[in-house]
């Protein structure tokens, strides 16, 4: 079981082909192996069954002077096109 606050991953493709690449973060542990996460992107084309990857380590964004006057997102990649 992953810990609380661990970042998910769900990886694959949809029933139209489509590849889905949703980065989730576990907010409680249910027992019987579930847990409730918040997805941090669309959860479009997400099925049961799907594989789920524990990262082990909780989500974290980039810091120090490369980042100053940048914009990032909530999984700390850059959305201002400045490049990485």
């Amino acid at each position: 079981m992953p810990n609380i606050y661990n970042s998910l991953v769900v990886k694959g493709r949809d029933t139209a082909g489509q590849e889905i690449n949703v980065t989730c973060e576990v907010q409680q542990l249910l027992g019987n192996n579930r847990v409730r996460a918040v997805a941090m992107s669309a959860t479009d084309g997400l099925t049961r069954g799907m594989e789920v990857i524990d990262t082990g380590a909780p989500l974290s964004v980039p810091v120090g002077g490369a980042t100053l006057g940048r914009i990032f997102n909530v999984l700390g990649e850059p959305v201002d096109n400045l490049g990485p």
